[in-house]
C-alpha cells in the first residue's frame, strides 16, 4: 500500500461541484438545469463537416498548435467580430476546449508567488487553476443585483506581485456583461501595474437586451497584454467537442503551446475541420442564437418567479443565480439537495463560486441552455416547490 501524501495541491480543492450535480441529476432521475451543456442538437451543418472530415481521414494529429483551416477560420471570425488582425503563425494556440486553454495559459506566465486577481463569484474552475499554476489568488468582488465592483477595492488589489488578472465576460455564473467603462478601469490598473489581462469570453455571442461584448484585447494599449481564451463549446452548442482557442502576443504564444503541447498535444484533428466551417457561419446565425437563448432566459425567469426562487435577471450567458435567503435553509448545499432529491430538479449550489463559500450560502445557479420539454418538465416539478413555499420557507 502506497502510504505517501498526495499533491498538496490536489489536497487544496475539490472535484467539480457543477459535475457532481449532473451525476446526482442521474441518480435521482432529476431535470439537469445545473451543467451548461445544450440538450438540443448542434448545427447539422457542422455535424456533417465533422462527419465529412472523419470519412475523409482526418484522423491523425493536426499541427500541435492548430490546424491551418481552424486558424485561417478563427483570423477571419476575429477581423470581423474584433476589428482586429491576429498572426495565425505566432499569435494562436487551438487547444482541447477554453478549460485546456485557460491552465495552459497560466502555467505559461505565472511563477510560483505570483498574484492573480480574479472577480467573485467565479466560474468555478479558477480557484484550482491558480493553486495548480503555483499562482496566489487575490479576490475582489461583484455585488449583487447588478454585479458591480467596487473601483477602490480593485485598484487595492493590484501590487508590484500582481502578474495577472482573470476577466469572465459575458460572465459564468452571473450572467453579467462588462461595460467598456468598467473595462478601461482595469485596462487602465493593467497598464499601470504592467499586468496581464487573461479574458475567457466564451459566452461572447450570447448577449440580451442590447448589450454589447467588448474584449479587452480591443482597448487602447490592451493589445500587446490581453490573453483571449474562447472555444466552440457554446456558441456552437458542441461541449463535448473539445474545441478551444487563445489568442496571446506572440511572446507569450510560444510558452503556451508549449504547455499545451506536453498537457494534451493537440485538438481532435477531423473537430478542427468542422471548426473552421462554424468560424464562417453567417452573421444571423449569431443574431439566432442569441434571440433563441433570450426566449430560453425570459422562460426560465418566468418559471423561477413562479416558484418563489428571486431569479436575478442575466444580461449575457445563459445562467440564473437565485437568491434563496428567504428559504431559511441552513445553506445553498442543504438547498439544492432538497432540490434535486425531493423536488426533482438539479441547480448548482453557489458557494462553489466563492473563495468562502459563506458568501454564497444564499445563492443558486440554474441554466437555461436546455429544449422546451426540459423546461416543462422542471416546471411541472417545480410547482411542488411552490406548493410547499409557505412551509418550506419557515
Amino acid at each position: 500500500m502506497f502510504n505517501k501524501p498526495i499533491s498538496h495541491k490536489a489536497a487544496q480543492f475539490t472535484e467539480s461541484v457543477i459535475r457532481e450535480m449532473t451525476r446526482l441529476a442521474i441518480q435521482y432521475q432529476a431535470v439537469n438545469l445545473s451543467q451548461g451543456f445544450p440538450d438540443f442538437a448542434a448545427p447539422d451543418v457542422l455535424k456533417k463537416a465533422a462527419a465529412d472530415a472523419i470519412f475523409a481521414d482526418v484522423n491523425q494529429y493536426a499541427i500541435t498548435w492548430g490546424a491551418k483551416k481552424f486558424r485561417d477560420a478563427l483570423a477571419y471570425k476575429t477581423r470581423k467580430f474584433l476589428n482586429i488582425e491576429i498572426d495565425t503563425e505566432t499569435e494562436v494556440t487551438v487547444s482541447c476546449g477554453s478549460t485546456e486553454g485557460m491552465i495552459d495559459v497560466l502555467l505559461a506566465v505565472i511563477n510560483p508567488g505570483d498574484e492573480v486577481i480574479v472577480f467573485e463569484p467565479f466560474y468555478e474552475n479558477y480557484g484550482p487553476d491558480t493553486i495548480i499554476s503555483g499562482a496566489i489568488p487575490r479576490y475582489v468582488q461583484l455585488r449583487r443585483p447588478d454585479w458591480t465592483f467596487d473601483e477602490n477595492e480593485l485598484a487595492a488589489a493590484f501590487n508590484n506581485n500582481t502578474k495577472a488578472i482573470i476577466l469572465n465576460t459575458p460572465n459564468n455564473p452571473t450572467g453579467k456583461v462588462f461595460s467598456r467603462e468598467e473595462l478601461q478601469v482595469i485596462a487602465n490598473l493593467c497598464q499601470k501595474w504592467d499586468v496581464l489581462a487573461i479574458t475567457d469570453e466564451i459566452y461572447e455571442h450570447i448577449i440580451y437586451d442590447g448589450e454589447q461584448h467588448i474584449s479587452m484585447i480591443t482597448l487602447d494599449g490592451m493589445r500587446e497584454r490581453t490573453i483571449v481564451v474562447n472555444g466552440m463549446s457554446k456558441t456552437y452548442s458542441v461541449t463535448g467537442w473539445r474545441v478551444g482557442y487563445i489568442i496571446a502576443p506572440p511572446g507569450i504564444t510560444g510558452a503556451i503551446r508549449k504547455m499545451h503541447d506536453f498537457l494534451t498535444v493537440g485538438a481532435p484533428a477531423p473537430l478542427q475541420e468542422a471548426g473552421a466551417v462554424a468560424l464562417r457561419l453567417p452573421d444571423s446565425y449569431y443574431a439566432d442564437l442569441a434571440a433563441h437563448y433570450q426566449g430560453r432566459r425570459d422562460r426560465l425567469m418566468k418559471m423561477l418567479s413562479a416558484a418563489g426562487l428571486n431569479p436575478i435577471l442575466p444580461k449575457g450567458a445563459y445562467y440564473i443565480m437565485c437568491d434563496i435567503g428567504s428559504w431559511g435553509y441552513p445553506s445553498d448545499v442543504e438547498f439544492t439537495k432538497f432540490l434535486v432529491k425531493d423536488i426533482g430538479v438539479a441547480a448548482v449550489p453557489g458557494s462553489s463560486f466563492f473563495r468562502n463559500p459563506a458568501a454564497g450560502k444564499d445563492l443558486i445557479r440554474f441554466t437555461f441552455c436546455k429544449k422546451e420539454e426540459t423546461f416543462a418538465a422542471a416546471e411541472e416539478r417545480f410547482k411542488k416547490l411552490s406548493k410547499g413555499a409557505s412551509v418550506l420557507s419557515n
